[in-house]
């Protein structure tokens, strides 16, 4: 439905996860029986899961350990890791900085240069452990750094900017042709991001195998107030839900939606595949597993820009190891841990046996579901509070 905004100017309306819900159906399940199993390119995955490619979140010990619970996590290939050799010293200074000084000092500390020769062996680290090694790069960069990246056995390429359009025009210099380059890339690609219905459809032809849907809902973003763009993460999926299903009918070719950011409890993870999302990548998270990185801090990739910060630095504190904030068990009633577990429950509640029968579920407009009858919690500042 369109609103008049103002004399000559009509707004969609647009949901994020706290104004919706999920409607159980007439059947339910048995949390044991159900299968959160997902797909990318040739890789079959136990849980619907990526982490994002942030520095707070990935290095090469995650990347392993998170392959070894199911999920695949990606590596920020233009970060610290691949910034400098001795990066755990360099993850130390961040998170000992004071909040009015972060920003700038870690635009001083990305001021390095990225090394080739780190690139190639934080790659030939993750492979040798075994795992998926998945990494991304700013478009600007991927012509450059993606040869190095597959030499040294990179498995998906994740081509990653606050929005990627496969229209990019630029006077200035030759952009990157992502429906030259996409085809011809000798492994899968992910895209992404965007929030709408036509750009998701354009990606989506370009040949990638799954797009990232999000743009400015991260819990370290700022793009929204920055650059005053996005569309709120319930709609956006459901808009590139319906993109995926017309490209499908228009090739025969399923691409993959991936919700990228906006979730913090397994509740959101359950109404972004519902919304018609096949799997989710989350930062903020998975910061606070014993295992990342990041030292209880969280950031995302343009914190650092040099010259438009649209970011932040926020502590998310250690909470649990990644294991129980994904598998569990949980010992909070808040939701933030046993994601996976609680995806699981969800849809055994609502009776759908996998992530594609999840996706047709029934949504309701529900901007009371946080509220309704939570006084004391709300005062008390406990569960839902």
């Amino acid at each position: 439905m369109d609103f008049e905004i103002g004399r000559g100017k009509i707004a969609r309306r647009a949901y994020g996860f706290d104004e919706i819900a999920i409607v159980p159906s007439r059947r339910t399940r048995d949390p044991e029986d159900i299968d959160i199993s997902a797909k990318i390119g040739n890789f079959n995955i136990k849980i619907p899961i990526l982490a994002s490619a942030m520095d707070g979140v990935v290095d090469v010990k995650f990347a392993v350990q998170l392959h070894n619970i199911g999920g695949i996590a990606v590596l920020n290939l233009e970060g610290i890791q691949t910034r400098y050799d001795n990066a755990d010293e360099m993850l130390e200074k961040i998170a000992s900085f004071k909040d009015s000084e972060a920003t700038r000092k870690m635009q001083e500390i990305y001021s390095e240069p990225i090394k080739e020769e780190l690139i190639y062996k934080r790659i030939q680290q993750i492979k040798q452990q075994g795992a998926i090694a998945a990494a991304s790069l700013t478009p600007q960069r991927v012509v450059k750094y993606f040869k190095i990246a597959i030499d040294a056995g990179l498995d998906i390429l994740v081509i990653q900017g606050t929005v990627i359009s496969a229209e990019h025009v630029s006077s200035s210099r030759e952009p990157l042709d992502l429906k030259k380059f996409i085809p011809n890339c000798p492994i899968p690609v992910i895209v992404g991001g965007c929030c709408s219905f036509s750009s998701a459809l354009h990606l989506m032809r370009t040949g990638a195998v799954g797009i990232l849907v999000g743009v400015g809902p991260g819990a370290a973003c700022t793009t929204r107030q920055v650059l005053g763009i996005g569309v709120p993460q319930a709609t956006a999926i459901a808009e590139a839900a319906a993109a995926r299903s017309r490209h499908l009918e228009e090739t025969g070719k399923y691409v993959q939606v991936i919700a990228d950011g906006g979730m913090r409890t397994g509740g959101d993870i359950a109404k972004a595949i519902a919304c018609g999302a096949d799997l989710v990548m989350i930062g903020a998270p998975l910061s606070r597993a014993k295992e990342a990185p990041g030292r209880g801090f969280h950031w995302g990739m343009a914190t650092f820009h040099p010259d438009l910060p649209r970011g932040t630095r926020v502590k998310t504190d250690v909470v649990a190891t990644l294991e129980e904030i994904l598998i569990g068990p949980a010992h909070e009633n808040d939701g933030t841990l046993n994601l996976c577990g609680a995806l699981r429950t969800s849809m055994a509640t609502c009776g759908y046996m996998n992530i594609k029968e999840f996706q047709k579920a029934e949504i309701v407009i529900a901007p009371s579901i946080r509220t309704e009858g939570k006084f004391h919690q709300q005062a008390q500042k406990v569960g839902m509070g």
